[in-house]
């Protein structure tokens, strides 16, 4: 089966965003140009690392090139997204891999968001070797979402990306795991359980 690749060069909109309450969210990535709308699962810590990575990789691109390059040291306003996610939101599929790049010829930020798949191997080096296979194969592999940004599109996209992370439960100030609504068993108080 060939490889399907949602590609949006450039999207109109590319968010991160959540459904659900906090504690119980799902998070998604969503990419959208004219009337097509991509939607792709995944884990909070997913979503922190691209974000954290791609701030990284704006700020290297910057100091690489003294300047030079059309990235804005934050994210500028006028491209600042606070709308909700596109719904309905259908899940394509959950992210397993993700990767960024800086094309330096064309001034682009690359996300790919790769589909999570299920290696058999029956040792470390046997499933090395899958996954490198895995990842070289671009006709046959899982679905992917590739997304080409310019400098101010991915520090918007980081921005509120580290946003949706930071929204959910407010941290215990003692233990600092998230504290539920209905009370948190704090190991720092030998279980006793406090109120929110």
């Amino acid at each position: 089966m060939s490889r399907q690749v949602f590609l949006y060069d450039p999207p109109d909109r590319f968010v991160a965003g959540t459904v659900g309450l906090p504690g119980r969210r799902t998070f998604f990535l969503q990419a959208s140009s004219g009337p097509r709308v991509t939607s792709v699962a995944l884990e909070k810590t997913q979503v922190a690392a691209l974000a954290e990575r791609m701030d990284e990789l704006l700020d290297e691109v910057v100091r690489r090139t003294g300047g030079i390059a059309p990235v804005p040291v934050m994210a500028p306003t006028v491209v600042s997204d606070t709308a909700p996610l596109e719904t309905p939101v259908e899940e394509e599929f959950r992210v397993g891999t993700m990767a960024l790049a800086w094309d330096g010829d064309e001034q682009r930020m690359i996300v790919e968001a790769q589909a999570l798949v299920e290696l058999d191997a029956d040792s470390e080096e046997d499933l090395a070797a899958a996954e490198e296979e895995l990842l070289q194969d671009e006709e046959n592999g899982p679905p992917m979402l590739r997304v080409r940004l310019t400098g101010a599109q991915a520090r918007a996209f980081a921005k509120r990306a580290l946003e949706v992370v930071n929204a959910g439960r407010p941290p215990c100030p003692l233990c600092s795991l998230p504290l539920d609504p209905e009370g948190h068993v704090c190991p720092r108080q030998n279980g006793y359980r406090r109120e929110a």
